[in-house]
């Protein structure tokens, strides 16, 4: 990359229009960033430590505690690091990095919301065959298949944003390294780059969101067949958290590449809800709204408290 620019470094110049909030954004930040780290580490121990939750649904879970955990920290680190008064300088390889990790991540965790889709469509209008359909070998392929979705998306964006000649402005108007931020900063034509960056995202984000739809419409009209009302209560439970987390997911996502005029300040908005808060509050939806979770946790403090006593 280093014979593609003559630029050492970026200066991440943060949110748009919050000078002299920094100390008031610090707190803010730091207390959701722990607050999503410890959440998404409780739920995770409670998959890990019960035996009766080591089915592809809480696997799947899991696994998007994980991505709920890594994700913000791409960017939550360093933001705070620039809020607290120290440099607000990243390397152009750290700038290269932060980039593909990002959308790595972020599309991973879009395919893993489609898998667990599917998981819940087969639970609910096949559960006879569920362990079937769900098989291990079946679970590996889908995961395997959201990691090299996630990693083939993030090479692409990255290659094409960083093959260009960046020797002019350093000043990234953003609190991280994404590609509407950094493409402007390119000495040469950033059409091309940018027309392939917000196709190929707004592409795959509609195709994701699409699969999981199909997914809920079968789920919807499954649910309506079922003629007891505990029995339609108990399949709309089981759908309810995972529902709300992707739209909590996607709405950011669409507002963000879809926009026709890009608008720095909304864009920054939609990015700390999907990089940051969404983070957060998959923790609270998948721990408040699931009973074998929250007996799970119960169980997990029970010990805790034991041991310490002990």
């Amino acid at each position: 990359m280093m014979n593609h620019t003559e630029l050492n470094e970026f200066i991440l110049l943060g949110i748009p229009q919050t000078q002299g909030l920094e100390t008031v954004l610090f707190v803010t930040f730091s207390f959701i960033y722990i607050f999503t780290l410890l959440g998404n580490l409780l739920i995770l121990t409670a998959v890990v430590s019960s035996s009766s939750l080591r089915t592809p649904m809480y696997i799947f879970l899991g696994l998007l505690s994980i991505f709920d955990i890594l994700l913000p920290s791409v960017t939550c680190p360093k933001m705070l690091f620039y809020l607290s008064g120290h440099s607000h300088a990243i390397s152009y390889k750290g700038c290269a990095a932060q980039l593909f990790f990002f959308h790595f991540l972020g599309s991973t965790e879009g395919c893993l919301y489609s898998v667990m889709a599917f998981d819940r469509f087969v639970a609910i209008c096949h559960p006879l065959r569920y362990m079937l359909i769900i098989s291990p070998n079946v679970c590996v392929s889908l995961l395997m298949a959201a990691w090299l979705m996630g990693c083939l998306e993030a090479t692409i964006l990255t290659s094409f944003t960083f093959q260009l000649t960046y020797c002019g402005p350093n000043q990234v108007n953003y609190f991280f390294c994404d590609i509407p931020a950094v493409l402007p900063l390119a000495c040469g034509d950033s059409s091309l780059a940018q027309k392939v960056s917000s196709t190929y995202v707004s592409f795959l984000a509609l195709i994701l969101l699409f699969s999981v739809c199909v997914s809920y419409i079968c789920i919807g009209i499954a649910i309506l067949r079922i003629h007891s009302a505990k029995g339609r209560q108990k399949a709309f439970s089981m759908c309810s958290a995972h529902l709300i987390a992707i739209l909590c997911a996607y709405g950011p996502i669409i507002m963000i590449y879809v926009q026709p005029t890009p608008n720095t300040l909304l864009g920054a908005v939609m990015q700390i809800l999907n990089n940051i808060i969404s983070p957060m509050l998959n923790s609270l939806i998948y721990s408040l709204r699931n009973r074998e979770v929250k007996q799970s946790l119960k169980r997990v403090f029970h010990n805790v408290v034991l041991t310490f006593l002990d």
